[in-house]
């Protein structure tokens, strides 16, 4: 395997662990608006951290970090929203299951990617894994206006995937580029812990050690994704880095005791297939891009 393409596969794998870490530890929070908000406060610690450590991104890329930092405000919005009216084992997988495929599609009319069909196949296999998950987890129908955010929240995943796909490839300082993204949506945070100021004041101190913890390991995660994205393709990179679906599963079978568990091992399995073909696509060098 060429070794960019294994370097990006082994930093999207801990990414992968990273981003199922902070979901586990926020699952009981009883405030989600909060959370994320003091999720960005972890992310705007590492961006202004990164950023001043590394040049800045070149001009050119630029406009991807504006267009990404609204996206992500659309994210945060529909997230909360299907958040609202359904649970997180019927959003979470939804969300994130549609986002490979839209990316590897994006990616290959915007960025000019053209993967080979086992790479097609892994990716395919990763969507299918994780909607494994979805389907094992409905004792009832779920709220339509769920879905429907949820679908939109996927949406926005593989709209802000791609756009920072393109913008840290054209950075010239891919760290540079990922401090100053986490920089920039620290405005969506600032905003979040405003609306829900009055609750924010009475939290405990280890509310705000976890969310804040939180989001250095989320910022963490994301940024090892981006960082990989200009190594290889942004179709894999997103593929393996939603398997943390399937991470956080097993976490809470082993750690927290939910049920079923026959289905999520399945999924797993399904998934890790998808994972080995999307890492056997690239042994000839099919896991570099081309634009």
């Amino acid at each position: 395997m060429n070794e960019p393409f294994s370097f990006a596969i082994t930093l999207v794998l801990i990414a992968a662990f990273l981003h199922a870490l902070w979901n586990a530890l926020i699952k009981g929070a009883s405030d989600r608006m909060a959370m994320m908000g003091l999720l960005n406060v972890g992310h705007a610690i590492l961006g202004i951290a990164l950023a001043i450590k590394f040049l800045p991104p070149a001009v050119e890329s630029w406009r991807f970090l504006i267009a990404s930092t609204f996206i992500h405000f659309f994210y945060y919005g529909f997230l909360l929203r299907a958040y609202r009216f359904g649970d997180l084992s019927q959003v979470y997988p939804i969300a994130r299951g549609v986002a490979p495929i839209l990316v590897a599609s994006s990616a290959q009319i915007f960025a000019g990617e053209v993967l080979p069909p086992i790479a097609w196949l892994g990716i395919v296999l990763v969507s299918l894994g994780i909607g494994i998950i979805f389907i094992s987890q409905q004792g009832e129908k779920p709220d339509r206006r769920a879905v429907i955010a949820a679908l939109v929240v996927g949406c926005t995943i593989a709209a802000y995937s791609v756009v920072d796909g393109l913008g840290v490839r054209a950075a010239q300082s891919p760290l540079g580029y990922i401090g100053w993204l986490f920089v920039l949506e620290a405005f969506a945070g600032v905003a979040l812990l405003g609306m829900r100021w009055q609750y924010v004041k009475k939290m405990r101190w280890k509310t705000y050690a976890i969310g804040i913890a939180g989001g250095l390991i989320s910022a963490g995660a994301y940024g090892m994704a981006i960082y990989a994205k200009s190594l290889t393709s942004l179709g894999m990179v997103s593929a393996i880095r939603e398997s943390s679906v399937i991470i956080a599963a097993l976490i809470g079978v082993i750690y927290f005791g939910e049920r079923p568990w026959k289905p999520r091992l399945l999924a797993a399995a399904v998934v890790a297939i998808g994972v080995i073909l999307i890492a056997v696509s690239g042994q000839e060098g099919s896991g570099q891009f081309t634009s």
